[in-house]
């Protein structure tokens, strides 16, 4: 299982194509498509699935034209629907998308599982970002990798001042990422990839302990 990061859109998100065997995902489409399709067709990589991890729009501004481009079924957090289905106008006006909104997904829960070839792909419900903020957990027999979307950073973690936020549900989100592997692959919406064991000894944020 491979990966590919590509910082797209106004704030540089990292849209990912995750493949295996020429069947391949895409999460977080925020920018224009062109060098992913053309990184795909050199590789014989054909992209089946779009995934987002929340509905902010610097991860789903490049939606229609992902839509467009690779012709895949796309899946939302079902608690963050909303902001696919009907984006925010001063965000879109800031961000610069053209972005009306889609209601062409289906809603993802916790512990849902997708299939991309020989990956197998697993909802974990993480909110506190978003009310519908989720990572996935991409395995296969090559590998496996966590997706985090921006609940989880490299030394940092998603900032909850913004509508939705709740900074005592991101707490309780970072300590069920927690009982994964230390060695685990982090590849994160913003920034550079880390590992779960390198966040839980250095990130500044990583609640300790239990929290009710």
């Amino acid at each position: 299982m491979k990966y590919k990061r590509f910082p797209l859109g106004p704030l540089w998100t990292n849209t990912y194509l995750v493949w295996e065997a020429g069947k391949g995902f895409l999460v977080d489409p925020a920018g224009d498509p062109d060098q992913i399709a053309a990184f795909a067709q050199a590789r014989g990589v054909s992209i089946e699935k779009i995934l987002l991890t929340h509905g902010h729009l610097d991860h789903a501004g490049g939606l229609p034209a992902v839509m467009e481009r690779f012709k895949a079924p796309v899946y939302v957090p079902e608690k963050d629907a909303s902001m696919v289905a009907s984006p925010d106008p001063a965000a879109l006006e800031w961000m610069g998308y053209d972005f009306s909104g889609t209601d062409d997904f289906s809603p993802l829960r916790d512990g849902d599982v997708l299939s991309v070839g020989e990956m197998r792909i697993t909802v974990l419900a993480t909110p506190g970002h978003t009310p519908g903020s989720s990572c996935y957990l991409a395995e296969s027999g090559e590998g496996s990798f966590l997706l985090s979307g921006d609940t989880l950073f490299a030394r940092s973690v998603g900032r909850t001042d913004l509508p939705g936020g709740d900074p005592g549900m991101l707490d309780r989100s970072i300590l069920r990422l927690g009982v994964l592997p230390d060695g685990l692959q982090v590849l994160p919406g913003h920034g550079p990839e880390t590992t779960i064991g390198a966040e839980r000894k250095h990130n500044p944020f990583w609640p300790d302990g239990e929290i009710a």
